[in-house]
Order: structure tokens, then sequence, then C-alpha cells
């Protein structure tokens, strides 16, 4: 699976922020057939609860050459 150009800079920041990288990516199997990828997982302990924030984040750059064709493409992964 190839990464936006901006994958590095937002793993960073989600880091910088005190993010914990959990998978990179994070594969969720549907079925034997079906399964998806997600750019980064992170997660973040919060001091004032005792269960976990989770995130999944897919990161898109729309520098292509139309703004709405590649709108349109990130949209339908």
């Amino acid at each position: 699976m190839a990464k936006d150009s901006f994958h590095q800079q937002f793993k960073t920041a989600l880091i910088k922020d005190k993010w914990t990288i959990t998978h990179d990516p994070l594969t969720i199997r549907i079925s034997e057939a079906v399964k998806l990828q997600i750019d980064l997982a992170a997660e973040q302990l919060l001091a004032a609860e005792r269960d976990s924030e989770k995130i999944a984040v897919e990161i898109k750059s729309f520098i292509g050459d139309s703004d709405v064709s590649t709108f349109h493409t990130a949209l339908g992964q």
C-alpha cells in the first residue's frame, strides 16, 4: 500500500500530541476475501478516565492534477 506524501508528517504530529502509534497501517479483516487498510491507528490514554480513546486515521493530501478528481478517488476509498 502506497503511503500518502504527508504520512510521516501526520504521524509525527500525532506522536508530538502524545498519541501512541499502534498500527501503521491498521488492517481490518471483514472476511477471508475482504480486508481494509487504514493508514495509521493510534491511542491516547486520558488521565481523567480509565478507558483509552482510540482513533483510526486515513491520510489524503489532495495534491493531484484535479482537486475534484482527487477528492472523488479519496471518497471512494
